[in-house]
């Protein structure tokens, strides 16, 4: 392993940085002055997210496929941050398409994501000592159980390996092993974050993600179609803290994997009514099939964010979706749907 030297700030590797958490991460973690170096292929990503944060010097992207063999020490675009003489000092996995709809169009990249790309990174983290932090997802956990309670860490699931979402769910519960596998034998500094549902701004349309789709349509007058019924509930938990919450796992001593997400639900019919309201739109909620790759709503149990990480969400439901609506507004230019196109990185139940 190269030599450590003294570097002011940290050299930090985002893996799906250009996604929809991806760069709301990278956004905070260059604005607190550490050099960020954001990995992507765009199979599931936009270069829109991450358009702004180019003009930053602790800044760089690299178009890859973490499945693939790359020696970041050896690209000249990344020699002003020494990666050749001092590493990395965290690594932050993100890199993995998750959109609901993704999982029927790409279920090879996501099946290798969440092995072949997780090992390359695990063995990136070993090499340089760095720390490393998997997001994973709720989907591990499968279905909830049936009486509805908030699902704690140590819930077992109740999984399908070989159904139309097995490239994700399963592929999660690989790269949860695999990150704890390195944790335990090679003592490494690995953490696990499992997110829950989660929105905000950069989430980009037609991904089986309804609320984007609930603006969208409410902007524009037309119908919201809700993928369920009128009682099927969600949780609901803004991108910002999310982000806040990966960075306090990052930085603390927590061995164990840990929700992350709101533990208040909400029917998605509650949701779409106060988009309407917000949006002053005159749409009309409509009521369809749920999506074959969508998995059952779950509840986290997040005691163990709040006793471990002092972390719960701060952005109530109605403020964050405020924030959604005013940028989906501002940038509906550029978010036109292009055929073929994937989507961003957080699942959704």
């Amino acid at each position: 392993m190269p030599s450590k030297v003294y570097l002011e700030n940290k050299n930090i590797l985002v893996l799906g940085g250009a996604g929809f958490i991806g760069s709301h991460l990278c956004e905070e973690l260059v604005k607190r002055g550490d050099n960020v170096i954001c990995v992507d292929n765009f199979v599931s990503s936009d270069v829109e997210n991450i358009r702004t944060l180019l003009e930053y010097p602790n800044f760089e992207f690299v178009r890859h496929n973490i499945t693939r063999h790359i020696e970041y020490e050896s690209l000249p675009e990344l020699k002003r941050f020494k990666v050749d003489v001092a590493g990395w000092q965290e690594i932050y996995n993100l890199a993995c398409p998750t959109a609901p709809k993704d999982f029927a169009k790409f279920p090879v990249q996501t099946a290798t994501a969440n092995s072949v790309g997780v090992i390359k990174s695990l063995e990136l983290a070993k090499k340089y000592k760095a720390r490393y932090l998997l997001v994973s997802s709720s989907a591990v956990y499968g279905n909830p159980s049936k009486d509805g309670q908030p699902v704690p860490e140590d819930y077992v699931g109740n999984m399908n390996w070989l159904g139309p979402r097995a490239c994700y769910n399963e592929g999660k519960r690989f790269a949860e092993m695999a990150t704890l596998v390195y944790r335990d034998i090679c003592k490494l500094d690995a953490k696990v974050a499992r997110v829950f549902s989660t929105y905000g701004t950069r989430m980009l349309r037609h991904s089986g993600r309804q609320v984007v789709d609930f603006i969208h349509a409410a902007v524009d007058n037309t119908e919201i179609t809700i993928f369920g019924d009128k009682k099927m509930t969600m949780t609901f938990c803004y991108v910002k803290d999310i982000v806040d919450g990966l960075i306090a796992l990052m930085a603390s001593d927590v061995k164990e994997p840990i929700n992350l997400g709101s533990e208040k639900p909400y029917t998605l019919t509650a949701v779409a009514e106060t988009v309407i309201r917000l949006t002053n739109s005159s749409s009309k909620i409509a009521y369809g099939d749920q999506f074959a790759y969508s998995n059952q709503p779950t509840i986290p149990d997040i005691s163990r964010a709040k006793n471990e990480l002092n972390w719960f969400p701060l952005v109530s439901l109605e403020d964050g979706l405020k924030q959604a609506v005013e940028y989906y507004k501002a940038t509906a230019f550029l978010r036109q749907p292009i055929e073929g196109q994937s989507y961003s990185d957080v699942d959704e139940d």
